[in-house]
């Protein structure tokens, strides 16, 4: 299949990100490498979009500290991009809302997938913090290839145009479920997918949680990636929800190792790790994330 015959995909990862763990990170890896080998995806870009204060979730931080951990989370990726748009609403907006917004987005701008054109100011700036201590954990394999902020800002000077855009080299896009009275000589179709871990998928079967409406908007007008984590049975879980077995062509289960590290990562055991001064949390989180919690004394305490 040629490149213009495949289907240009954007992830999309929403999320409370309290903290972004090594684990995340994995799914964006794992989730490009596999659409890459079906021969019919070529993924052009990946954006983080960390929830809302008015989520309500126990132990959320704010967000200035969660877009600011993502944005160093990301910090030496050519791909994936942190996005604060849902964090600046007025309120929590649903998983379906900021597909929505995203896709919208892209239409707006030809040819140009933007990820922080609604930025304003006082967004956090990508920067390595400076402690006058070293951090109590602290991983010394990665220390050689630990960039100062200094590299990193310079960095980000010379190439704000890649830290705001991925652009595809490509006359247009045609996105999937549009209908064109028109036609072009190359269209290249585009498509904004999902992408979660098993337990989000799983949180379809219960009843009431999600609206019909919206998981049929998720599912069925965009679709979803899924990386299995920690052991879960996917085929159970799709044969407990209508709409998941109804839209099963929209939804690309990921073929990972179930047994992989980063498969059992989350944030509530890096809390716990941060709050129990354990040393594992180098495991869990990169280290220009732990630097920053422990320069704010996030987690540290179990109120925090």
């Amino acid at each position: 299949m040629t490149e213009n015959a495949k289907t240009h995909v954007i992830l999309l990862s929403c999320g409370s990100f309290n903290p972004i763990t090594k684990g995340h990170i994995h799914m964006f890896e794992k989730a490009r490498e596999y659409l890459h080998k079906t021969g019919r995806f070529i993924v052009i870009g990946g954006i983080i979009s960390p929830v809302h204060d008015s989520y309500g979730k126990p132990g959320l931080v704010p967000s200035k500290h969660r877009l600011t951990m993502c944005q160093l989370a990301v910090q030496s990726s050519d791909w994936i991009r942190v996005d604060p748009w849902e964090c600046y609403q007025q309120t929590w907006q649903t998983t379906c809302s900021v597909l929505e917004h995203h896709r919208d987005l892209m239409k707006r701008v030809t040819g140009c997938i933007l990820s922080n054109v609604n930025t304003p100011s006082s967004t956090p700036v990508i920067g390595q913090p400076q402690n006058q201590a070293p951090p109590v954990y602290q991983n010394h394999n990665n220390l050689a290839n630990k960039p100062t902020a200094v590299k990193l800002l310079g960095k980000v000077s010379e190439s704000l145009g890649k830290m705001c855009c991925a652009r595809p080299s490509m006359d247009r896009f045609t996105f999937i479920g549009e209908t064109h009275t028109h036609t072009h000589t190359h269209t290249n179709q585009l498509r904004i997918l999902l992408l979660c871990g098993s337990d989000l998928l799983e949180s379809f079967c219960i009843p009431g949680l999600w609206k019909d409406s919206d998981m049929e908007v998720i599912v069925g007008d965009f679709g979803i990636v899924v990386v299995p984590r920690d052991g879960a049975d996917t085929e159970r879980i799709m044969n407990h929800s209508s709409v998941l077995r109804k839209h099963t062509e929209n939804i690309l289960m990921v073929k990972d190792d179930v047994n992989h590290p980063m498969s059992i990562v989350s944030s509530t055991k890096s809390r716990l790790a941060l709050q129990h001064g354990d040393g594992h949390v180098v495991d869990y989180l990169n280290q220009p994330v732990i630097d920053y919690i422990l320069q704010t004394q996030l987690y540290i305490t179990a109120s925090g």
